[in-house]
């Protein structure tokens, strides 16, 4: 008799203590009925309610439940890494706490990828918690890191997505401290994947964790981790500035030899030019020691995270 398959929930959580008895529970009404084994892995990204005190009975109920408890916040994408290196499964299941990635999409997940499909996606159709502003920051993001990356990453696909254990191994591999989960899995450039979806629902309890700023700060990384276009666009503005320049400098200079009486005037221009120029180079400065900053973090080959790895003893 061949032993069951294991399959690996990975779930981050950060203060999600309304939400966790919840998702357990339809988690657990989800997979009762499918013929494999299940390993729910909560992360723990340092979460300063209750939300260890709620993982720690779950665990003690349910033999099932595993935690990966992050000695601070190390941030979302550091949490499903985490997660991913404590994983036994076969393949492994990336969602959030919140109920927004629904749990009732996990039968039809895992009916692809029995079928040999190696990645599974989800696409978001609507999210009935954003309003107008949220919606057009979201595009804002995406358009920006699509329009600056070498690799495009399709918008409105969270990170709740399946994947098998042979990509989950390449992934172990890519240890940069700078990282999108979701830009990692698309460089890979997986063909045989499939997509599945959905309307997200209302988060169950509490707010989001995201804000503009987080959102600004992941397109950075974003878009200096997946590519060097920014250097390039600063290299060619040079160029244009230092050919513009060159045109000017034989404009005067043959206004000189054709009139001996012109003088050069315009002073309030001369200042604006002056600080534009200097506003460019400062900017220009700016995208190098993004650059310099994310070799000097890589250089110094410290660990993704530091975290305790809590399962109940049979």
């Amino acid at each position: 008799m061949h032993q069951a398959k294991v399959i690996s929930i990975v779930i981050s959580v950060f203060n999600e203590d309304k939400n966790l008895s919840e998702l357990y529970k339809v988690l657990a009404d989800t997979v009762s009925d499918l013929p494999y084994s299940f390993e729910f892995l909560f992360v723990n990204d340092g979460s300063t309610d209750n939300s260890f005190t709620i993982l720690s009975e779950l665990l003690q109920k349910d033999q099932r439940v595993k935690i990966v408890n992050l000695g601070k916040n190390f941030g979302h994408e550091i949490a499903m890494t985490a997660g991913m290196d404590h994983a036994r499964g076969d393949c492994i299941i990336f969602m959030d706490a919140d109920l927004q990635h629904p749990p009732s999409l996990i039968p039809d997940m895992l009916d692809k990828w029995s079928n040999g499909i190696d990645l599974v996606l989800t696409l978001r159709k609507d999210n009935k918690d954003k309003g107008f502003s949220s919606k057009v920051i979201n595009k804002v993001f995406y358009a920006l890191i699509n329009t600056l990356s070498d690799d495009k990453i399709p918008a409105n696909m969270p990170d709740f997505r399946l994947i098998d254990k042979k990509y989950i191994e390449v992934l172990k591999g890519m240890r940069e401290q700078k990282r999108l989960f979701r830009g990692l899995i698309n460089w890979m450039g997986i063909k045989n994947h499939a997509v599945i979806e959905f309307e997200a629902p209302k988060r169950y309890a509490g707010k989001t964790k995201y804000n503009v700023r987080k959102l600004i700060s992941l397109a950075l990384d974003s878009i200096i981790s997946f590519s060097i276009k920014p250097l390039r666009i600063a290299s060619y503005f040079g160029i244009f500035t230092a050919l513009l320049a060159i045109l000017l400098g034989i404009y005067f200079v043959f206004e000189f030899l054709n009139n001996p009486d012109y003088t050069f005037s315009g002073f309030g221009t001369t200042l604006v030019m002056v600080v534009l120029m200097g506003s460019v180079q400062l900017v220009v400065l700016g995208i190098i020691g993004e650059y310099i900053g994310r070799i000097h973090l890589e250089s110094k080959k410290r660990p993704l995270y530091f975290a305790d790895f809590i399962e109940r003893k049979s």
